[in-house]
Parts: structure tokens; C-alpha cells; sequence
């Protein structure tokens, strides 16, 4: 009989010798970890600077710089605005302040005739010049006036409340977000009502009711298929439907709206039949022993416990639709707004939009105010995922 020959095992537990190809292993096991941890700061690094780049550009737009000048408010009254200022300082200040004076005094007709000093918003070159940012545009000879200025504490800076009680204007000193913000409002409100209620029922429907066949499987992998394709064909979609065929006022936050809601829409549908899949069977059996009909089951026991999920994947979804730009620019939401509408049909625009047009303007004052209005963007849209992960840990459970 012959003998079956033993060999030697690879590793000596007792010893502590390993194989060599366990110890390769283990390096490029230490090595993958290496490169997950470099990934990781490598992304976090990237973040802070972001973050320290945006903020420092950002924090001088939400300070103005103010001059002290002698008013006569007589010259106003005759329409002669650019004649209320000594003659010197009138590219000091303000063009956008001068042009508001008439209306000032029709407001404040006790100021007529009189000639008093006032503190008024400097030119958008003299408070870059104050910020000592380069690119200011100042001419050396009103630098002088302004240093002058400055020595006889006639030079100050106040917070830029104007930046969030004002909309668009084409003098970077005068410009603000309020149009853009109200307007922000009205398209997301519109997308919200409009999107969830109709993704949400969508979803309930292919989840609980749909018949398992050809038709709703290729319903299925064309919502899948919606939710992947780029913004900008939604625009396209938006005003081939809506303001073409349907003729919505071009501009208008229910264009805006309606459009954002086609595109939220998959997403929708998507995170709420995921949320409806993560509720146990159980639950349902357990319904349907007691005598539910299947509307009682989905009502009274599914939907509730799926509300949490459902709640999460459309503040995304909206949140997301939010800073969308591109389809937005389709229809028409890329207008010159100085006023807020009052309705859904007033042209408006949105701060991702408002952004945008402040970027492509070649005098510096708009600069900051573009990453003031990132920086706003930003503290939104992360509130609305903070909101959303609040919700999804405080009713998520346990099966």
C-alpha cells in the first residue's frame, strides 16, 4: 500500500512564520487603505479651500462703503440730479443713489430747498478702492479726492443691507438678490407642488398596484433612464411644451416651475418606491389578515412608514432643482429682474440664474457679489440636505 506523503504547511501558526504571498497580501491590503486615506484628505483639502476661497470673496460684498458729501436737495427737485453733489464728487458717488433722489424728496418734501450733509453709498470703484482690491477702476485723481476723504473721516463702512432688500441693478453697488430670492421662492413652491404629489402617487401606484408585466417593467427602465439625462433637455422639453404648445409668459416662474418639476420628477418617483420597497412584508400580510383592502393597507400602515424615506428623496430632489441653471436659461429665466414679482406670471429670475449673469460682468464689484450669492446659494441648499438627513434619522427604524 503506498503512502501518502505530507507535506509541510504553509504557515506555522506556532512559530509565527507566514507564506510570503499572505504577507504580499497584507501590503497591498495596507496599501489600498493608504489610498482610500489620501482620497479622503485629498477630497476634504479640496472642500476647505472651496469653502475659504468662497467665503473670502463673498465677505466684502455684505459691507458697503458710504461717503459723507453735501446734499442740495434744491438742485433735485429741478431734475438735476447729478448737480445735488459738488461737481468733483460726483463719480464718488453713487449714479444709482443720485437717479433715486426725485423720488426721495416726492417721499420727503421737507427736505425741499435745503441743503444738508449726508451719508450716501459710494460708486462701486471707490468701494473697491476702499477694499483695496485690484482691478478697482479709480482714477488716480479721485483716488486723491477719496484719500482726502478718508483723512477727514468722511469715508465709512456700513453692512451692505441693501445686498438682500434689493433686486438686480446694472451698478454693482446697487445690485442684490432680493428679485432672485423671491423669484427662487415662487419656482420652487410651484416644482414642489407639482412634483411631489404626482411622483409620489406614481410611485404608490407602480410599487403596490401595477400588474407585473412588459408595460410597467418599460414604464420602470424609462423613469430610470429620465432621471440620468442631462438638465438642459428638460429646458428644451419645458419649451416645447409649456410655452410653445401651452402658452405659459416666457420668464415666468411657472414656466420655471413646471419645467424643474418634469425634471424632479423621476427622482421623485425613484427614492419613493425605494422607501416603499424598505418597508418588511410582513407589515402588509399582517393588514391583509386583519380584512384591509389593499388602499387601507397602503394608507393606513405602508405609506406612514415610508414617509421618512418619501420625505428625504423629494427634499433632494427639490433641493437639486434648485441650483439648476441650464434649463432655466431655455425658457427665458435669465432676464434683467431690478424688481420681485408680485405673481407666477411676472418675468423673474432665480439666484442660480442671478449668479450666473453676475460672473459674466466685467466690472470688479460684481465679482464678490457673485460669491456672495454662491455663498447664499450654498447655506440653502446644504440646509435642505441637513433638514433631509434630520428626517431620515429620526424616523428611521430598525427591522
Amino acid at each position: 500500500m503506498n503512502k501518502v506523503k505530507k507535506t509541510a504547511p504553509s504557515t506555522n501558526f506556532m512559530s509565527g512564520t507566514s507564506n510570503p504571498r499572505q504577507k504580499q497580501r497584507e501590503r497591498a491590503d495596507a496599501r489600498f487603505r493608504w489610498y482610500g486615506l489620501a482620497a479622503l484628505g485629498l477630497a476634504f483639502a479640496f472642500l476647505i479651500f472651496f469653502f475659504i476661497d468662497i467665503i473670502g470673496q463673498a465677505l466684502p460684498a455684505f459691507h458697503q462703503t458710504e461717503v459723507k458729501v453735501t446734499v442740495n436737495y434744491a438742485e433735485a427737485v429741478k431734475s438735476n440730479y447729478n448737480k445735488a453733489v459738488e461737481h468733483k464728487l460726483r463719480r464718488v458717488v453713487s449714479r444709482a443713489w443720485l437717479r433715486t433722489l426725485p423720488r426721495y424728496l416726492a417721499a420727503h418734501p421737507d427736505l425741499v430747498g435745503t441743503s444738508r450733509d449726508e451719508w450716501v453709498p459710494a460708486d462701486s470703484r471707490v468701494d473697491q478702492y476702499i477694499k483695496q482690491h485690484d482691478g478697482h477702476g479709480l482714477k488716480t485723481k479721485y483716488q486723491h479726492i477719496v484719500d482726502a476723504m478718508q483723512k477727514e473721516n468722511r469715508v465709512r463702512q456700513v453692512f451692505n443691507s441693501g445686498f438682500f432688500n434689493s433686486g438686480d441693478s446694472k451698478l454693482p453697488e446697487n445690485a442684490g438678490i432680493l428679485a432672485a430670492a423671491v423669484g427662487s421662492v415662487f419656482t420652487l413652491l410651484l416644482t414642489m407642488l407639482v412634483a411631489v404629489p404626482i411622483g409620489v402617487m406614481t410611485a404608490i401606484y407602480l410599487e403596490e398596484f401595477a400588474a407585473d408585466n412588459h408595460l410597467t417593467r418599460l414604464i420602470e427602465v424609462n423613469i430610470n433612464n429620465l432621471a440620468a439625462i442631462p438638465s438642459i433637455l428638460y429646458g428644451l422639453l419645458g419649451l416645447a411644451i409649456f410655452i410653445n404648445f401651452m402658452g405659459v409668459p416666457r420668464s415666468s416662474a411657472l414656466a420655471g416651475g413646471l419645467t424643474l418639476a418634469l425634471m424632479t420628477l423621476p427622482i421623485i418617483i425613484i427614492a419613493t418606491r425605494a422607501a416603499l420597497r424598505s418597508v418588511p412584508e410582513s407589515i402588509r400580510d399582517a393588514a391583509y389578515g386583519l380584512g384591509a383592502s389593499s388602499l387601507q393597507v397602503v394608507w393606513h400602515h405602508v405609506l406612514p412608514l415610508a414617509m421618512p424615506g418619501i420625505l428625504t428623496g423629494s427634499i433632494i430632489g427639490l433641493a437639486q432643482a434648485m441650483g439648476e441653471t441650464a434649463p432655466l436659461i431655455i425658457v427665458g429665466m435669465m432676464a434683467y429682474i431690478p424688481e420681485p414679482p408680485t405673481s407666477i406670471l411676472d418675468a423673474t429670475t432665480v439666484l442660480p440664474a442671478q449668479v450666473y449673469t453676475w460672473s459674466t460682468e466685467s466690472l470688479r464689484g460684481y465679482g464678490e457679489r457673485t460669491a456672495a450669492g454662491i455663498l447664499v446659494l450654498l447655506t440653502v441648499l446644504l440646509s435642505l440636505n441637513a433638514i433631509a438627513v434630520k428626517l431620515r434619522n429620526r424616523a428611521q427604524q430598525e427591522w
